[in-house]
């Protein structure tokens, strides 16, 4: 049924589970696993000369959490015997990072974690998650 499955990863233990739950999918369905970490953007001011970190050491800083993000996805796989292509980007927002990798990498299923937030605080939190759900055609499932 699914030939590709993307799990974004933030490196926390929620999204854990959906990582657990997309190679076990990838597993069943005999599919490609692909995982996606985005990194933020240097946050660049109009007073650059009194930035606390040099924009390299930010970047750099930045890639190697990503590429921790998407190497402990990859291990966790390999280790129950399927690949996993591994993917870091660099986007303002990571909601349309993995919507764009997903089509450009004709993924057909999407897998991520929400944190469950109710009430006011998901009205004024909102979540990565949320928005892909609602700017994506692509199907989500998610994993609480």
């Amino acid at each position: 049924m699914f030939k590709r499955i993307l799990v974004p990863t933030d490196g926390s233990d929620i999204t854990a589970h959906a990582v657990d739950t997309a190679i076990q999918l990838a597993k069943v369905h005999g599919a490609e696993l692909l995982t996606l970490s985005v990194m933020e953007p240097f946050p660049y001011s109009a007073v650059s000369e009194i930035q606390p970190v040099p924009p390299q050491e930010f970047l750099d800083a930045q890639q190697r959490v990503a590429t921790k993000r998407v190497e402990t996805v990859s291990a966790a796989a390999a280790a129950l015997g399927l690949a996993c292509r591994a993917h870091t980007v660099e986007a303002l927002h990571a909601w349309e990072a993995i919507i764009d990798h997903a089509k450009n990498e004709q993924v057909d299923l999407i897998v991520m974690a929400s944190h469950g937030r109710r009430g006011v605080a998901a009205l004024l939190l909102g979540s990565e998650t949320q928005k892909v759900l609602t700017h994506t055609e692509l199907p989500v499932l998610i994993v609480k």
